[in-house]
This record gives structure tokens, sequence and C-alpha cells, in this order.
């Protein structure tokens, strides 16, 4: 890992309490989010767009499609830019799933209604 100072995973906190957090992420197009990380699971629901881009730390990119309607799990681990290559505004709701003291992560068969 790099000593890259990590931002927020989206642009507009909604709501937090001891259970979720729940972002709003808006990029027009050409726009970027902060670098940041994944560090606990997250559910993302789109509302616009066509495609998001994920910039890796690694250096790798992650063209990921989308449309409104469409949920994805996302597991932690991850460290991302998250870009609009396209020529539509992409908007999602992210909601961070907080582990309660004792609980166990999510099992890989609850994991995911959409792909990602």
């Amino acid at each position: 890992m790099s000593d890259r100072p990590v931002g927020n995973v989206a642009n507009h906190l909604l709501f937090e309490n001891e259970r979720v957090r729940v972002w709003q992420m808006d990029l027009a197009p050409g726009e970027r989010s902060d670098f940041h990380e994944h560090t606990l699971p997250y559910v993302l629901c789109i509302l616009e767009g066509e495609s998001i881009d994920a910039d890796l730390e690694d250096g790798r990119t992650l063209h990921i499609p989308v449309e409104p309607g469409k949920t994805f799990f996302v597991p932690p681990g991850s460290r991302e830019t998250a870009v609009n290559r396209s020529g539509v505004r992409f908007r999602e709701v992210l909601i961070e799933l907080k582990q309660s003291p004792g609980s166990a992560q999510p099992s890989a068969s609850t994991q995911s209604r959409g792909t990602r």
C-alpha cells in the first residue's frame, strides 16, 4: 500500500448511525472522486449514469457499465479513484455497512444481487 492520502468514498454524507453510513456520489462527465479505500462492505445503488471507471492503486482501471436501478455489493479492501469518463452524469447512493461488535462478515451467498 502507498502512503497516498485517502479521502472520502463519496462526495456527500447523507446519514450516519451506529449501523450504517449513507453517502451520495455525484460526478459530472470528466469528474473524479477522492482516492479512497473501502474499509467496510458497501451496497451501491445506481441512480443515474452509463458507466464508471475505478482507477486502482496498482495502475489498473476497471470499467464498470451501470444503469439506473442496478445494485452492487462491494467487499472491503479496494483502494481506488472513481472516474466518470462517460458523457453523462453519474450518481449513486453508497450504503456503508458498519459491523456491530461480535457480528460476522456477510457470507458470500448473501453478498450480491447485482454484479461487480
